[in-house]
């Protein structure tokens, strides 16, 4: 019975502790401000696909001239990915269609892009996009900018 005991307090411990990891990874991502959640979709074939698959969840920072996109459900402290401000092309915006209105979050725009060759798609809210494509015309005098 003691050991019984032992094991769930453990259990329960572990998952606290776990919960509070993801929690302070976040509040250390959202630390140095300018913060967004945002969507992703990486290495989007020609004609996406509306059925909702391939979507993940993330938090989205600036850092001068690249954005760093971190997964939500992830202890890891580095960025899953990061797109430089001068290797993005933004292709086009469409709402969420299918049973992509599930898998995203409410009011969520989809901004097609392409990174390095890459087609990728980023979902986030008109607020974010709108700061978004701000911050992408705000380049530094001579770097190439193309915003749909």
């Amino acid at each position: 019975m003691v050991l019984a005991l032992t094991v769930c307090g453990i259990v329960v411990a572990l998952v606290v502790l776990g919960l509070f990891v993801f929690g302070l990874r976040r509040r250390l991502i959202q630390r140095s401000g300018g913060t967004f959640d945002c969507s992703l979709r990486w290495d989007v074939p020609e004609k996406p696909d509306t059925g909702g698959k391939g979507w993940a969840y993330g938090v989205a920072r600036y850092n001068g001239d690249r954005v760093e996109w971190f997964r939500v459900f992830s202890y890891a402290p580095r960025p899953r990915r990061i797109l430089e401000r001068s290797a993005i092309e933004v292709a086009g915006r469409r709402l969420p269609e299918g049973e992509e209105e599930l898998a995203l979050l409410s009011d969520s725009v989809i901004l097609a892009c392409l990174h390095r060759g890459t087609r990728l798609e980023l979902a986030m809210s008109e607020d974010a996009l709108t700061g978004f494509l701000a911050w992408l015309e705000a380049a530094p005098p001579g770097q190439r900018v193309n915003v749909a």
